[in-house]
């Protein structure tokens, strides 16, 4: 049987276990030995126990070796490994409220704006009452806001303004940030709306800030956002926490101003407001308002995609439909 074993060839492994099986196995030729050997005569004991060892040492040697070189074999010449996903292999592609965002951070980057996020899930100092919001105010009703029933004060965040309360709080100006993030309000989901949406939010204060340095900012932004060709319009408004405050219209990206359904016919998308920051949000944040002043914009991200991807339904940008979000392969 020595020569036999010897002389073991295996092409797969399916073979190989085969030869382990009629070998070394619970029923195999040299187990069936070992349990014969009880019956060798005992002057003979030491002599087939040897040599039954050695079968079994050489078997095993000898599967070993038809092992490693099939394993080598395999190795070398199969190209194929089962285990990866079979091609083609679909490439994955940014979001489009990714994209935009991106964007901006980007142009307000060269302009000089660092990068500042927080929690969204806040309280109401930072929210509202940091912001120069009354008490009273709309915006802290449960038509607007998510509140987290076991704490009162504890809130889903309505806007990003929070980061601009606590950068203000720790840092001394100058303060020149952007803050992007995830915002939540109570509100029915449409094609217009939706709980949940994306903002983007600036700030700048220091010594001798104007009103026209956020005109001319932001004019910048809409011309590298929209095409060297759009132009700006600056309407009174009112938020709480700026004064003078105003909302921010560009030239429609479609009709070039001319006027058209998109912009129904006005020639203007509004797509943001701003104004500069009120003396008591300075000062309820630690900022001395008799020598620095500042000024702060917001926009939605949704609202900016709407423009210039024209989509026309907010819902899409959440239900990650994926043939929707293969028309934006061409922009990553």
């Amino acid at each position: 049987m020595l020569a036999e074993v010897e002389a073991l060839q295996a092409s797969n492994a399916e073979e190989l276990e085969n030869l382990r099986i009629k070998y070394l196995s619970k029923k195999g030729a040299i187990t069936a030995l070992m349990a014969d050997f009880r019956n060798v005569p005992a002057e003979q004991k030491k002599e087939v126990g040897i040599k039954i060892n050695e079968l079994k040492n050489k078997a095993q040697e000898k599967l070993n070796e038809l092992r490693e070189a099939f394993g080598s074999s395999d190795s070398e010449d199969n190209s194929i490994d089962i285990t990866r996903t079979a091609y083609p292999i679909a490439l994955g592609t940014r979001h489009p409220l990714s994209l935009v965002k991106n964007e901006i951070i980007d142009i307000f980057a060269r302009l000089g704006f660092s990068l500042a996020e927080g929690p969204e899930v806040e309280d109401d100092w930072h929210v509202f009452s940091s912001m120069n919001f009354a008490e009273d105010h709309p915006a802290r009703d449960m038509q607007d806001t998510f509140f987290v029933e076991a704490h009162p004060d504890i809130i889903l965040r309505t806007h990003t303004s929070s980061v601009q309360s606590r950068v203000m709080e720790k840092q001394q100006p100058p303060i020149r940030i952007i803050c992007p993030g995830r915002v939540y309000r109570n509100e029915a989901v449409s094609a217009r709306a939706h709980c949940f949406f994306h903002q983007v939010e600036g700030l700048y204060v220091d010594e001798n800030v104007s009103f026209t340095d956020l005109k001319q900012v932001l004019l910048l932004f809409a011309r590298e956002m929209f095409g060297e060709d759009t132009q700006i319009r600056l309407r009174p408004s009112y938020f709480p926490f700026t004064e003078p405050s105003a909302e921010m219209d560009v030239s429609c990206t479609l009709c070039k101003g001319q006027g058209c359904s998109m912009c129904k016919g006005s020639g203007w998308l509004e797509i943001l407001g701003c104004g500069m920051v009120h003396p008591n949000v300075l000062e309820l944040n630690g900022i001395d308002s008799t020598k620095y002043k500042g000024y702060a914009f917001g926009m939605g991200v949704e609202r900016i995609a709407n423009l210039k991807y024209q989509v026309k339904d907010l819902r899409m940008f959440s239900e990650n439909d994926v043939r929707f979000l293969k028309e934006f392969e061409a922009a990553n």
